[in-house]
């Protein structure tokens, strides 16, 4: 009997790569829309959350996590899980796959797809604003992406932005988010905010921006004159229009329209800018989709190299 394999953090994360991951992404982008589901269990205070995807094609994953709060006074941590890869041929499973050894290379990577296609490509200034996990691997993917560009981080907390300075030493800290926002090409934000940070009036000719911290109805991280004078895009509009207040909000006070959505990712040859004067815009949702999209990359690279 074939042993399934378990694909731990470390031993995946060496065998991967930035580009060639956005390239899987686009890629199967080109198949049959993804069929998802989500279901969420409950036992105060802790949660079980599974994320379903089947693409024609390329199969079936299942991507289940463990919430528990009380974890971190015990020094572990408060999320784990793991995504189960499915065969499309046969349903037989094909491997299991570390949560977040996944979840940091598709939330990244969703990211780096929109931005290869919509950043100038002479983009030098990218600044982070959070200080997070989330932050630490968009440093990674942007840099994959423009090798030559500056990073600065701004964050709420300052404590947190020297942590991460202190273990990227090139990364340099704005003290104000107006005057950051303003000097940036690329702007990745990663925070949990329910008042949005970032301000339309600030952005400057020419910027890109990935929204990726909200994922609740009551989360924004711009605001509605930032979304009017951009050109928006979203990765999946399934996931992002109708359950993430970074658009769903807006959405329903009438401060834009759906027509304002250029494109999503199943419509990537509208992922375009059209001018270097222009400012874009791209929400990241995630989805189980791009979950599934991102396990499979990861066991062709596992297989790959024997």
């Amino acid at each position: 009997m074939t042993s399934i394999p378990f694909i731990s953090f470390e031993a995946g994360e060496k065998l991967l790569d930035w580009i060639a991951l956005t390239d899987a992404m686009a890629a199967g982008h080109t198949l049959a829309k993804a069929e998802i589901g989500d279901t969420f269990l409950y036992r105060d205070p802790d949660t079980l959350l599974s994320r379903a995807a089947w693409i024609d094609g390329m199969g079936v994953a299942v991507k289940s996590a463990t919430i528990f709060p009380d974890n971190a006074a015990r020094g572990i941590p408060t999320i784990n899980g793991g995504v189960s890869l499915y065969s499309d041929t046969d349903g037989t499973l094909e491997a299991i796959i570390d949560f977040h050894l996944v979840t940091k290379w598709k939330t990244a990577g969703d990211s780096l797809l929109a931005a290869r296609r919509l950043a100038r490509p002479d983009a030098k200034r990218i600044l982070l604003v959070g200080a997070g996990t989330v932050a630490k691997s968009l440093h990674a993917a942007y840099s994959a992406a423009f090798p030559d560009a500056t990073f600065t981080v701004w964050s709420r907390t300052r404590a947190s932005a020297e942590a991460m300075a202190a273990d990227l030493p090139a990364l340099a800290i704005a003290d104000g988010l107006e005057a950051a926002v303003g000097q940036a090409d690329i702007i990745g934000s990663a925070t949990m905010t329910t008042e949005p940070l970032i301000k339309g009036a600030w952005l400057q000719a020419g910027q890109h921006l990935d929204l990726i911290g909200a994922y609740r109805p009551d989360m924004r991280e711009v605001d509605d004159a930032a979304l009017q004078r951009a050109r928006l895009f979203v990765d999946s509009i399934d996931t992002t229009a109708d359950h993430i207040g970074e658009i769903k909000i807006p959405l329903e006070s009438g401060a834009i329209t759906r027509d304002h959505i250029i494109a999503d990712f199943y419509n990537l040859d509208a992922f375009s800018r059209r001018s270097d004067d222009e400012i874009t815009i791209c929400k990241n949702g995630g989805g189980a989709h791009l979950d599934l999209m991102t396990s499979r990359y990861i066991l062709e690279q596992w297989r790959a190299a024997g």
